[in-house]
C-alpha cells in the first residue's frame, strides 16, 4: 500500500467527532455493568470470543485510542513503523500495551481513561491536516482513516466486553456503514451494517457467510 490516501465522499467520511460519539456511547453502555458480586469481579470474565478479560480488552481499547492520537501529535509521523513506546503485558497471553490503568481505580477509573483517550484522539484528528499520513500495520492512513479505525475498534471491542458482562450493545448503524465503506471496501453492504461489521471482524456468521477466522481492514489506498 502507498502512503497517499484516496479522497472519500464527505457524506461517508468519518472524523474526530464520530470517535467522540461512539466512545461516549460505549462508556455509557459499559457503566451499566453490575457491581462486583460475591462470585468475583465480572470484569475478570472473558470478553466474548477473545482470550482477554473484559478489563484487559477495555484497557487495550484505551491504549489503541491513545497510540492512534500519538501518531498525529507529530508534524511528520513515521510511515514505516510504530512510535518507540515500550510495551508490556500484565500476563502471558494478555494484550501488550503502552500503559495500564490502576486496578484499584475500578471500572469507573478505567472508563474515565477510555473517555479521556477518546477525547484526545478527537482533538488531535481535528487539528491534523487532512494530508498527514501515519503508519498502521494494515497500511499508512490519514486522519479520516484513523477515525474509522477508532470507530471500529470501539464498536467491536465494546461488543466483546458487553458479551462478557451480559450487556446489550448496538452502535448506530450509520456509523457502522460509513466505517465499512471506508475500511472494508471488499465487504458487500447488503444487510444490517452492524451485523455486517461483526462478520467482517470475525465476530459472527451471516447467512451464507461462515464466521471468518482471518480478517483485515484497508486503511490506506483501499486497494484490495
Amino acid at each position: 500500500m502507498g502512503g497517499v490516501e484516496k479522497a472519500v465522499d464527505g457524506v461517508d467520511g468519518l472524523g474526530g467527532e464520530d470517535v467522540r460519539r461512539v466512545v461516549a456511547l460505549a462508556v455509557g453502555t459499559l457503566r451499566k455493568a453490575a457491581p462486583r458480586a460475591g462470585n468475583g469481579d465480572p470484569w475478570d470474565a472473558k470478553a466474548g470470543t477473545l482470550d482477554w478479560t473484559c478489563w484487559e480488552t477495555l484497557e487495550h481499547l484505551a491504549d489503541d485510542l491513545f497510540t492512534y492520537a500519538a501518531r498525529f501529535g507529530l508534524a511528520r509521523p513515521p510511515l514505516t513503523g510504530l512510535l518507540p513506546f515500550r510495551t508490556s503485558s500484565d500476563r502471558i497471553g494478555g494484550p501488550a500495551n503502552v500503559f495500564f490503568v490502576e486496578r484499584t481505580a475500578g471500572p469507573e477509573g478505567l472508563l474515565t481513561v477510555v473517555e479521556a483517550c477518546g477525547g484526545l484522539l478527537t482533538a488531535v484528528l481535528a487539528a491534523a491536516p487532512s494530508t498527514t499520513t501515519a503508519y498502521h500495520v494494515f497500511g499508512p492512513s490519514g486522519p479520516e482513516g484513523f477515525a474509522a479505525m477508532a470507530v471500529v475498534e470501539t464498536a467491536v471491542h465494546t461488543h466483546d466486553i458487553a458479551q462478557g458482562l451480559g450487556l446489550e450493545w448496538s452502535p448506530p448503524g450509520e456509523l457502522c456503514e460509513r466505517a465499512l465503506k471506508r475500511l472494508f471496501p471488499h465487504v458487500p453492504l447488503d444487510g444490517d451494517p452492524w451485523e455486517t461489521l461483526l462478520w467482517a471482524t470475525g465476530r459472527a456468521a451471516l447467512p451464507g457467510r461462515p464466521r471468518l477466522t482471518e480478517w483485515r481492514w484497508y486503511g490506506g489506498t483501499q486497494d484490495v
